[in-house]
């Protein structure tokens, strides 16, 4: 499988949003994706393009020294390809050569897919988000990442 990680554009909106809505159980709004690319300097939107198909995406935030990963998901028909792990050492790096030197994320306490995969990245928990998510109650995981990945 050869694919392409790159920026996000305008034009990947409708994949990138049909992604989250199959991904997530609160999934962001289209006009939350188009903010990052059209509005927020300290976005950092990132795609996996395989075939001219987005099979998946990642925000961002880039803000001072620290990498916040706002959300990231991989299409279901491509999930446990490692093509999550991909993505998020591709900003990783991004981030590090732009000069972050920490990086940060909250995960839903039931995901242990991807608490796997950021432990997998070095990242530890430092605390929790009681109730955060409103759909179902569960706590948010807190992470963070001392010491990115280089090139």
């Amino acid at each position: 499988m050869s694919y392409v990680i790159r920026k996000m554009i305008l034009n990947d909106l409708e994949q990138v949003v049909a992604i989250d809505q199959l991904s997530f159980s609160l999934p962001w709004p289209a006009r939350s994706f188009q903010f990052e690319l059209t509005d927020n300097a300290a976005s950092r939107s990132w795609v996996v393009e395989l075939d001219g198909r987005v099979i998946a995406m990642l925000v961002g935030w880039f803000i001072v020294d620290e990498l916040h990963v706002a959300t990231i998901a991989t299409h279901p028909e491509f999930r446990g390809q490692g093509i999550g792990r991909e993505i998020l050492l591709y900003a990783l790096r991004s981030a590090k050569e732009e000069g972050a030197i920490k990086s940060f994320l909250e995960v839903r306490e039931g995901n242990e897919i991807a608490q796997k995969m950021y432990r997998s990245f070095g990242f530890v928990e430092d605390g929790r988000r009681k109730e955060y998510y409103k759909d179902n109650g569960e706590d948010a995981i807190l992470m963070s990442l001392d010491h990115l990945p280089g090139g």
